[in-house]
């Protein structure tokens, strides 16, 4: 790894001082040419002079969003610099989403091997994404619990015996259309009866054992196939009319 100099964020004393300890006994390499714990501080150190690499806490004096707004303005303005997070922000996943948006090059978590060599050298080299272990674990978690959640939709579309248009149906119904508006959606062939026999097919379809007595209006439909996994609640969008 070729010499690069770095600017530090941090607001906490101690831990500045056990990163600037990280970067002297691992990464000899690095010249830290100035530390800053506040926006002000950092914008100022940044007209003076351009390091390679930011490294950036987003916890700053209580507010997490300086941190994302600080590696937004890094990115916009010095797009050269490479913006490698180092926060404490273990459990705020919509955090690690806004600064990825900002355009940050990684997020290290500080947990378990907290910042590495390795992963400064990854960032230096021009790796995007570049994540350390607690952060990758959590990552892979919320990737098998998308996958899954696609197979099984899959699987009840094939279980159900679900089609394309069972599927239009049954989403602009969740999505608050009327039945005379769903005939009046490009590329839906059916009218108002012939929707309302569908309905009833899918009634039967979805509650092969009847539903405790009690008749199955549009909206319990819906909750079933969105229960069996048959519509997404996070791609419920209607189709172009």
């Amino acid at each position: 790894m070729e010499k690069f100099k770095v600017v530090i964020v941090e607001d906490v004393p101690l831990e500045l001082k056990g990163t600037e300890g990280i970067f002297r006994n691992e990464i000899p390499e690095a010249e830290i040419i100035g530390t800053a714990d506040n926006e002000q501080a950092y914008f100022k150190l940044m007209k003076q002079q351009q390091p390679d690499l930011v490294l950036l806490d987003l916890g700053l004096g209580g507010s997490t969003t300086v941190g994302v707004e600080i590696c937004r303005y890094t990115k916009e303005n010095y797009p050269q610099v490479k913006v490698l997070i180092f926060t404490g922000e273990i459990l705020n996943e919509k955090l690690w989403v806004d600064v990825l948006d900002a355009g940050c090059d990684g997020i290290i978590l500080k947990s378990g091997e907290l910042l590495t060599r390795g992963d400064v050298a990854s960032c230096m080299s021009g790796k995007r994404m570049v994540f350390n272990q607690p952060i990758l674990e959590k990552i892979v978690e919320r990737f098998k619990q998308s996958v899954g959640s696609c197979l099984m939709r899959q699987e009840a579309l094939v279980d159900y015996e679900i089609d394309e248009y069972d599927e239009r149906f049954l989403r602009h119904l969740a999505l608050g259309y009327t039945k005379e508006q769903i005939t009046a959606l490009r590329g839906m062939p059916f009218g108002v009866k012939s929707l309302e026999k569908r309905q009833n097919e899918l009634v039967q379809k979805l509650f092969p054992q009847g539903n405790g007595g009690m008749s199955v209006n549009a909206t319990r439909l819906v909750v079933r196939a969105l229960e069996l996994r048959i519509l997404d609640i996070d791609n419920l969008r209607p189709d172009e009319e």
